[in-house]
């Protein structure tokens, strides 16, 4: 099995580096989607004198990528596979690369991607081998980070009309809000550029500032201000208009370290209602993020203290999550919803299924991704990086997250977003009539 894999790979490969300029790397980007472009940078470092010594080169590079998965992959990786994968390169692969044109670092990066692909398990669809660039704009995105301004808009015939701001973002600190109307980006008038040409200016190298001069639409005065570009966490819930009285939806996109911050403000602002409501998360198409954010937001909702997952690693003790402690007031006890499709994935399933098995929320929708996994990101010297599983996801009962994802309590599949999200209303109005 492993041969007729291998020789697959070896195939693609060879013909990758002959006929294509790049090749994406699959089954490595959050909750199953295919990896980011691997398409390597032109400038590389200098060359090695001989052909004998690129080869060592890329041994003691695919030497350090195999020990990183015999110490950290969840499942063993064997001597005895590396070995035939290097043999296989030796005989069949190293001339044909010398001979292709490409550069040292072309090679090198796209052989130890296919070399993590022969080691890893069929089932995973995760691990993955990341070149520089890839890798920084991976790490960003599963961490739910973001580097530039954070205005998003359109152009119109006034200007370029805010929509979002994001709430951690410079823009955000210096006082601009959706609805307000960019006019200048530095020197430049918006209305003589394209809306694609506002995007860019909007989003500088970090570290550098850019003016903005814009019409507050709340005092509809004319202000100007200097935005620094740089890292913050994106918002990632949002409320989702409902127009039935005391019945309110979260919608959730990502998980990351934030992630429970912004749910705190939105209950927050449900909770001074004063009256009993009802409650909708839609983690529809949300890949995930850390467990640990997952975690944190199972505070709202579960009794504190009390064991949340937990995870294991080869050959390694369990690590157990338990659900934190927070004070009384912010628990949220009304009922819950939570909506879920084939693209929850990771901690967003992680979540659902314990909020599930604690009886604590209604599923409602088709199975999870079927991804809980520990998954942890290794980096090399050159900044290359390896994403490998690294642990399983388990139930506090020992019960593992099953690969075919969790199963809703009520399995509702139609391509009508909002469809599910009115029977969710519905199924949250009959309990609010059963308990009357």
């Amino acid at each position: 099995m492993r041969e007729g894999k291998f020789i697959t790979l070896l195939a693609v490969l060879l013909f990758s580096l002959v006929g294509w300029p790049f090749l994406e790397i699959r089954n490595s980007f959050s909750a199953g989607n295919q990896s980011p472009n691997m398409e390597i940078p032109p400038e590389q470092s200098e060359a090695p004198s001989s052909a004998d010594e690129v080869r060592q080169q890329y041994l003691n590079f695919f030497e350090e990528v195999y020990q990183t998965m015999q110490e950290n992959y969840y499942l063993p990786v064997t001597q005895d596979d590396y070995q035939r994968f290097l043999k296989m390169f030796d005989e069949k692969i190293f001339q044909q690369l010398q001979d292709s044109g490409k550069s040292n670092d072309f090679i090198r990066w796209r052989s130890a991607a296919y070399l993590v692909d022969y080691l890893k398990s069929p089932e995973d669809s995760f691990s993955a081998f990341f070149p520089p660039e890839p890798a920084k704009e991976y790490e960003q995105e599963v961490l739910g980070k973001k580097i530039d301004i954070g205005i998003e808009g359109n152009l119109t015939a006034s200007g370029y009309l805010v929509t979002h701001v994001e709430p951690r973002s410079d823009s955000y600190k210096k006082g601009l809000r959706g609805q307000d109307i960019i006019q200048k980006v530095g020197l430049v008038d918006v209305l003589t550029v394209t809306e694609e040409e506002i995007r860019d200016l909007l989003m500088p190298f970090e570290g550098t500032t850019v003016v903005l001069q814009y019409v507050d639409a709340k005092n509809q005065v004319v202000k100007t201000v200097e935005i620094l570009s740089e890292e913050y966490f994106k918002q990632t819930v949002f409320m989702v208009p409902i127009n039935v009285p005391d019945v309110f939806c979260f919608r959730i996109e990502r998980f990351n370290q934030k992630t429970s911050e912004d749910m705190l403000n939105y209950l927050n602002y449900i909770g001074r209602r004063g009256r009993d409501t009802s409650l909708i998360l839609d983690l529809r198409n949300n890949p995930g993020g850390p467990p640990l954010a997952a975690r944190e937001i199972s505070s709202f909702f579960l009794t504190p203290g009390e064991d949340f997952a937990y995870f294991q690693k080869r050959d390694k003790p369990k690590s157990l999550l338990t659900v934190p402690a927070i004070p009384e007031q912010f628990h949220y006890r009304g009922p819950v919803v939570i909506l879920v499709n084939e693209k929850s994935g990771s901690a967003s399933e992680l979540f659902s299924g314990v909020m599930q098995e604690r009886g604590r929320s209604v599923l409602m929708g088709v199975n999870t991704a079927g991804k809980v996994f520990l998954k942890s990101m290794f980096h090399f010297s050159d900044e290359s990086m390896v994403l490998l599983v690294t642990a399983r996801g388990y139930y506090p009962d020992g019960k593992a997250f099953s690969f075919d994802g969790v199963q809703p309590d009520k399995i509702l599949s139609t391509d009508d977003e909002d469809e599910l999200l009115r029977l969710a209303v519905n199924y949250l109005l009959y309990l609010r009539t059963k308990k009357d």
